[in-house]
């Protein structure tokens, strides 16, 4: 029996939570807080992978692979850093289990106890910096661009797929550089690359900024950040890069040799976005039928399903359904060959066909009958919109190709308007606190004092995002406590 979704209406978590499933994408593991991305989902994943890993790559940045494993005692060299994940961290205590006096059960080994303790990476600037510090020895070293795909782990008490789990995939770069601009550089051109990739392949607008001293990174000079907004108006942190000064550089004696014969530390940067943004992806595109897939991420852009009774038809069907998918699998989009699908199985009928690739979001579906072979033609449907219409199997592929970039633009387009229009200036903390639970984003002037920031925090559950770097300098007033502010901010609430 088909599952009917949840509406977005009726519980936009609970529709989140049923897309997911419709599109089985993830699950829950049997180790609470943790998920299994299934097959259709890592596919996903590995689109997004690919696609940055060449724009990385394209920067002059390196791969590599770091330990799972972090001493303890690396997290305690920078204060900041230990404090802000500490509550997060998960501790190996000892190396072996033994069998218990029962014979049945396993206990952890007492005389298998480590000298010291270690940390399951919740992020590796410690474990990357203590390397770093051995690799770099001269100003000819520099700058040190290093990229690493890993798995980390932040014990996370209140879960969610894809958007928070205890163990997540992610990129995470880190660079070393002999001054404090460049530095900068490098830290600015991440965000610039997350900010392209969400918007040109993910069709999501997000909004570059700065996050304020509270919440920033742990241990960074500052951080900036890319917010996107969710379809129920909610903020989500789509991406961030740091530049940590010379903070960590410090701690791990990471320095070098400079022109000038004097030994400096390096400055350096590091910057991520995690399997979080398939949650994004989700939210932001997908309706009440099912997951929404812009074109440039999907795993198949084009789905043909052939549609027959008798071994006959088959035969004619299947013959015109592989020739409209050969000819469409020659052409280049988005300098990529079209991934074309041919769904041919015998055990699925054709609602159910039709059922599935619905549920999954593949952007163009197209459907071949006896009557369309006889008729020269094939029905197209867009996942974006609804309606079937006849097509001449002469342009099929042109049509095809059309309707992918038609889809692309428009699931941005609507995107942006979603954050255009739920994005509002307020200037009194009673106007923000009798909008906030429509959602959105509220620029607000905001005097930079902690306390004012707490307040909003505690009262109305709602978190500066972000200083947006795309505004001039305005004179104003701090909507808690009425002091000077040069500038607004971005208040919302957020996952």
């Amino acid at each position: 029996m088909k599952k009917t979704l949840t509406t977005r209406a009726a519980d936009y978590n609970q529709w989140y939570l049923d897309v997911i499933e419709a599109a089985d994408l993830a699950e829950h593991s049997d180790v609470k807080g943790a998920m299994v991305i299934k097959p259709y989902g890592y596919a996903i994943w590995e689109r997004m992978q690919k696609i940055l890993d060449e724009r990385i790559k394209e920067h002059g940045v390196q791969n590599a692979y770091f330990p799972l494993l972090i001493p303890k005692s690396f997290l305690t060299k920078e204060a900041s850093h230990v404090e802000g994940f500490a509550k997060e961290c998960a501790v190996v205590t000892h190396y072996r289990l033994k069998m218990a006096l029962d014979g049945k059960s396993v206990i952890v080994d007492p005389e298998a106890k480590l000298e010291e303790e270690l940390i399951i990476r919740p992020t590796s600037e410690t474990v990357m910096y203590s390397t770093f510090s051995r690799w770099i020895k001269s100003w000819r070293d520099l700058p040190l661009q290093i990229n690493q795909w890993a798995n980390v782990m932040r014990w996370e008490m209140r879960t969610r797929l894809f958007l928070r789990t205890s163990e997540f995939l992610w990129q995470e770069g880190h660079t070393a550089h002999a001054t404090y601009d460049e530095a900068e550089a490098e830290a600015r051109w991440a965000l610039s690359m997350y900010e392209d990739f969400t918007r040109d392949v993910l069709a999501m607008s997000v909004v570059p900024g700065m996050k304020t001293e509270s919440e920033k990174f742990a241990g960074a000079d500052h951080t900036f950040t890319i917010e996107a907004m969710m379809q129920d108006g909610k903020a989500l942190q789509a991406g961030t890069s740091h530049n940590l000064g010379q903070n960590f550089a410090k701690a791990f004696e990471v320095k070098f040799l400079g022109k000038e014969n004097t030994e400096e530390y390096v400055y350096q940067t590091s910057w991520g976005v995690s399997t979080r943004m398939i949650g994004g992806l989700i939210m932001s595109h997908s309706d009440d039928d099912g997951l929404v897939l812009p074109p440039r991420i999907a795993p198949h852009q084009v789905v043909i399903i052939p549609i027959y009774k008798t071994d006959e038809e088959r035969v004619a069907v299947e013959a015109a359904a592989h020739s409209i998918a050969q000819s469409l699998k020659a052409e280049t989009m988005w300098e990529e060959k079209v991934r074309v699908h041919v769904d041919t199985r015998d055990n699925k009928s054709f609602g159910e066909k039709t059922y599935e690739w619905l549920k999954k979001g593949v952007p163009v579906r197209i459907e071949i009958g006896p009557r369309d072979v006889a008729n020269n033609s094939c029905m197209m449907m867009r996942r974006d919109r609804f309606g079937k219409n006849p097509i001449e199997l002469g342009v099929a592929v042109e049509e095809a190709l059309k309707y992918l970039i038609l889809i692309q633009h428009d699931l941005l387009e609507a995107n942006m308007q979603n954050r255009l229009t739920r994005t509002h200036h307020v200037d009194s903390y009673d106007e923000l606190k009798s909008k906030i639970e429509e959602g959105g984003f509220f620029l607000t002037h905001w005097c930079g004092d902690n306390a004012c920031e707490k307040k909003v925090k505690e009262e109305l559950k709602a978190t500066t995002r972000c200083i947006p770097l795309a505004q001039e300098n305005e004179e104003g007033t701090c909507v808690v406590c009425s002091k000077p502010s040069q500038r607004r901010v971005i208040f919302a609430r957020a996952y």
